[in-house]
């Protein structure tokens, strides 16, 4: 599933107008983007081709080859590189190869750094929070800018961050989405009540990256 697809276009209506319904209640800004990946992980591939290769090779070498290194090494260099190129494009062989910490990591920094490219961080109030749905890693972190964070707790954005990544595993992601997004509409209008010369800063739709 690639980002450009993973929400139809009716789910894609469907986000966008209970960002619109949130919004009418608070000063609060809420932008959802999905991206491919956050990162390529080179190095799972090599990783992957590495063992496996080595597996293979001794197996297919111990039953047809009596242990020949000779041709363990022929297999070894061939199957290395062909799981390699499979581990590429296998986003599930991939990820057996990268630690969790590793792509919670990446998953964040690359939020962050999306956050700051896409000027979500120009709202008047400091007051967006960002969604952030990463396909590869079946991650999605939220951030929020200082505005929020002074108010609503890490804890609290990680408790919506865990819901929504069930949803997305659940094939359900754009239902949780919404009803996350309606959730916190709920915590924003508390905190951030909405103000007379409100405008709408941040655009509704999904940002696919």
């Amino acid at each position: 599933m690639k980002a450009e697809n993973f929400f139809s276009d009716n789910e894609k209506a469907q986000i966008a107008a209970a960002i619109k319904e949130v919004e009418k209640n608070t000063t609060g800004e809420i932008a959802v983007m999905v991206t491919d990946k956050s990162d390529s992980y080179p190095e799972s591939n090599i990783l992957a081709g590495l063992i496996l290769g080595v597996l293979v090779s001794l197996i297919i070498t111990q039953l047809f080859f009596e242990d020949s290194l000779t041709y363990f090494m022929i297999f070894f260099t061939v199957s290395s590189l062909f799981i390699g190129w499979m581990a590429e494009h296998l986003p599930a062989l991939k990820r057996i190869f990268i630690s969790k910490n590793r792509l919670d990591e990446l998953v964040r920094e690359q939020a962050i750094q999306s956050f700051y490219e896409k000027g979500l961080y120009k709202t008047r109030d400091a007051s967006a929070v960002f969604f952030f749905i990463s396909l590869l890693e079946h991650k999605l972190w939220i951030l929020a800018d200082e505005g929020i964070n002074s108010k609503i707790s890490d804890y609290e954005l990680r408790v919506y961050a865990r819901d929504m990544a069930d949803g997305i595993k659940q094939g359900r992601a754009a239902e949780v989405l919404c009803m996350e997004i309606g959730k916190l509409g709920g915590l924003l209008a508390e905190h951030f009540p909405a103000k007379p010369d409100d405008e709408n800063e941040l655009g509704n739709q999904v940002i696919v990256g």
